[in-house]
C-alpha cells in the first residue's frame, strides 16, 4: 500500500504538479509584467485621455505583452517536451486560450468598474489583477496543458519521439539481444 501511494504520487508530480509550479513562476513574471504595464498606463505614463489610459485599454495593452512573455517562458520551460515545430499554429493557438483568460478578467473588470461603480485604481487592481487573473489562470492551465501543449498533438516532440522508439522496435530483433535466435538467425545457421 504505501509503496502504490508512492507511484501515485510520483505519477501526479510528473503529469500535473510539475508542470502547475513551471506555470506558476512563469505566470508570476507574466503577472509582474501585466501589473506594471496595467498600473504604468493607468497613471498616464505614456499620456493623458486616451484610450489604452481607461481601464479597459490598459487591461488589453498589458495582457497583450504578458501574453507574449508567457508563451515564450511556458514554450521553452514549462512545456518544452511537448512544443511543436509548427510554432506560428502553437502560438496562435496560445493566444487563443490566453485571449480566453483575458476576456476573463475584462469581463471582472468592467463588472466591477463599470456595473458595480467602484472606479478607483485599488478596485480596477483587485477586480482585474486578483479575481479576474485567479479564475482566467485556472482556464489557461487547463487549456495550455490539455489543449496547446497536450500530448496528444500530431507534431509534439513527445510524439516524434514516441515514433523514433517505435521505429526501432520495429527494425531491431529484441530475441537476438537476449541470447535467442531470431528467425533470421536460424535461417541462416541452416543454410
Amino acid at each position: 500500500m504505501p509503496h502504490r501511494i508512492v507511484t501515485v504520487a510520483a505519477d501526479l508530480w510528473t503529469r500535473v504538479l510539475s508542470y502547475g509550479v513551471k506555470f506558476g513562476v512563469v505566470g508570476l513574471i507574466g503577472f509582474v509584467v501585466d501589473v506594471g504595464v496595467f498600473n504604468l498606463l493607468r497613471v498616464g505614463v505614456v499620456g493623458e485621455d486616451h484610450f489604452w489610459q481607461s481601464p479597459i485599454g490598459a487591461k488589453i495593452a498589458s495582457v497583450s505583452i504578458a501574453i507574449i512573455v508567457n508563451w515564450i517562458g511556458n514554450r521553452y520551460w514549462t512545456f518544452r517536451d511537448h512544443r511543436r515545430k509548427n510554432f506560428i499554429l502553437e502560438f496562435v493557438e496560445y493566444v487563443a486560450v490566453s485571449l480566453g483568460g483575458m476576456l476573463i478578467g475584462l469581463v471582472c473588470l468592467y463588472v466591477s468598474h463599470y456595473v458595480l461603480g467602484f472606479d478607483s485604481l485599488l478596485a480596477d487592481n483587485i477586480s482585474s489583477n486578483v479575481i479576474g487573473l485567479g479564475l482566467g489562470t485556472v482556464f489557461r492551465f487547463a487549456f495550455y496543458r490539455f489543449w496547446v501543449y497536450g500530448h496528444h498533438r500530431a507534431d509534439g516532440r513527445t510524439v516524434l519521439a514516441e515514433a523514433v522508439d517505435a521505429q526501432r522496435a520495429l527494425y531491431e530483433e529484441p530475441d537476438s539481444a537476449n541470447g535467442v535466435e531470431g528467425p533470421s538467425e536460424s535461417r541462416e545457421a541452416s543454410q
